[in-house]
């Protein structure tokens, strides 16, 4: 699974077969994230099971190693932690846990049709809270004019005094 550092989307998700070493399957999740996107990652960070990777192209961060390292990494390296959690809400929400479909080419379609789930639910979630933004600030704008409207006292009453 790759996703964004900032936003935690899933613009990578493969499966594969038998039970591969992570270090192995860098390679191809990080050439499926250049296909589906047109650019190649400037800096993976990638968890203690990725050692040995051989990736020279992209900048490869494992977790765990904090040695020369500027403070922006280190923040980047402790934001990794938050795809486990992703990782958690794909198994529980997306039911990634279990597989329906049959073989590999069942195993491959439900992991991407998950992935795209929750890709769907996280920009629902954002489009809720944009939307619960805009009806606070029109109900506040509402509220305020109609509270303009009762304190202000017409011009006529004031002249036919």
């Amino acid at each position: 699974m790759a996703t964004t550092l900032d936003e935690g989307f899933i613009v990578g998700m493969r499966s594969f077969p038998g039970n591969p070493y992570d270090g192995h399957t860098h390679r191809p999740a990080l050439e499926q994230v250049e296909i589906l996107t047109d650019q190649r990652p400037d800096l993976a960070v990638v968890d203690r099971g990725y050692r040995g990777h051989g990736e020279n192209r992209t900048r490869v961060l494992i977790s765990g190693t904090r040695r020369g390292l500027t403070p922006k990494v280190i923040a980047d390296l402790r934001r990794r932690s938050a795809i486990e959690a992703e990782i958690g809400h794909m198994k529980t929400d997306g039911r990634l846990s279990r597989c329906p479909l049959k073989g590999h080419i069942g195993d491959a379609l439900s992991a991407v049709l998950c992935a795209c789930g929750h890709n769907i639910r996280k920009i629902l979630a954002h489009l809720r809270a944009w939307l619960s933004c805009f009806v606070v600030t029109l109900w506040a704008a509402k509220s305020a004019l109609q509270w303009r409207r009762q304190t202000v006292v017409p011009a006529r009453t004031l002249c036919s005094g």
